[in-house]
């Protein structure tokens, strides 16, 4: 039995080893940048270059200087009430204005660069505010991002035919006071009126106001959607067989862990640094 132990721990040195389960603030890191989480996902000791990434980009409610804001909702709260998301998921937090397309490539840039991960399969997802962030990264930078997910946002910029260039997927409320439906619409029929929303999917929920679509972060089917696609899938088609309607939102915790242990909160790199190399 102590031969197998050690043999174990023999193991987990020589290889280039990730911890998993991990939640890491990153703060600091990136002159000018955004302070951000990564999690780390339970699987990723075994997966690491083929683990996909997951950007999420938050509200203007949670802007600020305090990273534990962007934990009340979204991927990482998800994760911690017991939905199993395996992917790197990135959440930075914006002190303030909007999201800056150039800043997100730059943190994605640090975290390729320290943790292994699959570029083929960058996704973004955000909302209110975070889902005119999605629409502008996703827009400047196309083929970086496998897929991208806009709830209850709008696009900055008045050339959005970048966002048909990848699959892409919009919801808004039709009861939406905060950022009034007409934002996400204006993109819609400009991609289709250029003839770019074939990989374009939207949904105009009935009754919605601006929290409701909340909920599909908590969703197992938002995260199937996301990863079905890839920067290499041919011709970049977009997965029209898997739906998200308002009925789902009722559903959101239904087959979730609630018996999963939290992540832990880790300070520093999770992983052990080897060979002089530090993921």
């Amino acid at each position: 039995m102590k031969k197998i132990f050690l043999f174990i721990l023999f193991c987990l040195f020589v290889c280039k080893m990730s911890a998993y389960d991990f939640l890491r603030a990153v703060k600091d890191e990136i002159p000018g940048g955004y302070n951000f989480w990564v999690y780390t996902p339970v699987d990723y000791f075994y997966s690491q270059e083929q683990t996909p990434v997951i950007i999420f980009l938050h509200g203007a409610s949670l802007c600020g200087r305090n990273l534990n804001k962007v934990r009340r909702y979204g991927p990482l709260d998800a994760i911690v009430k017991g939905r199993d998301i395996d992917a790197l998921t990135i959440v930075p937090q914006n002190p303030g204005g909007a999201w800056n397309p150039k800043k997100i490539m730059d943190m994605l840039d640090w975290v390729k660069k320290n943790y292994p991960c699959d570029s083929t399969r960058v996704y973004v997802l955000g909302m209110s505010l975070g889902g005119y962030g999605t629409m502008d990264v996703c827009a400047t930078y196309p083929d970086r991002i496998a897929a991208g997910m806009a709830l209850c946002g709008g696009c900055s910029y008045k050339d959005v035919s970048g966002l048909g260039d990848l699959p892409f997927w919009i919801i808004h409320g039709t009861a939406d006071r905060a950022v009034p439906i007409k934002q996400s619409k204006v993109v819609v029929d400009k991609l289709v009126k250029d003839g770019k929303d074939t990989r374009l999917i939207y949904d105009w929920w009935q009754g919605a106001n601006h929290g409701t679509p909340a909920r599909v972060f908590y969703l197992k089917k938002t995260y199937q959607w996301l990863f079905s696609h890839s920067l290499l899938d041919k011709d970049r088609s977009v997965n029209r067989n898997i739906s998200i309607t308002m009925s789902d939102l009722g559903r959101a915790y239904g087959d979730v862990n609630r018996n999963a242990p939290q992540p832990e909160l880790i300070d520093g790199p999770s992983v052990i640094k080897q060979e002089g190399n530090e993921y």
